[in-house]
């Protein structure tokens, strides 16, 4: 049985079970990963196709620790919204960061339904939008 062993030197081979599992469960969407330590891997349609890999928000993130929801001004994903999640241990240290990349701008919905209601306010005043006083049916 092999064994496969998440670290701060986790090795791009390291990465391949868990980031194919991503990578198929998000419909194939662009993965990354990469340890503290050594580069990682790219994954895109069913494929590693960079087993040396790092990218500059993987890199931002083993620094930062923070999760980033951002779109890269650098890099393979250039232009692309991408999402990078830190690997924590047990004392809080990031030792490895998975990205995934959002080719389809799904997460970027997802990220403006979540602020749907702030938007709102901010157009109206108030939400919900228009008052139930104001729509249209009520005016009848």
């Amino acid at each position: 049985m092999n064994r496969y062993i998440l670290s701060d030197q986790a090795e791009a081979t390291d990465w391949i079970p868990i980031c194919m599992a991503i990578h198929e469960m998000v419909g194939k969407l662009p993965v990354t990963a990469r340890s503290v330590g050594k580069p990682g891997i790219r994954i895109e349609e069913g494929v590693v196709v960079d087993a040396d890999y790092s990218g500059p928000i993987l890199e931002e993130v083993l620094t930062s620790g923070k999760l980033q929801k951002v779109t890269p001004t650098t890099g393979q994903y250039k232009g692309v919204p991408v999402i990078v999640a830190p690997l924590k241990d047990e004392e809080g240290n990031t030792f490895a960061a998975v990205g995934l990349v959002d080719i389809t701008g799904i997460f970027d919905l997802a990220t403006l339904m979540e602020h749907q209601s702030t938007i709102i306010k901010q157009v109206c005043g108030k939400d919900p939008c228009p008052l139930p006083t104001e729509q249209i049916r009520a005016k009848r």
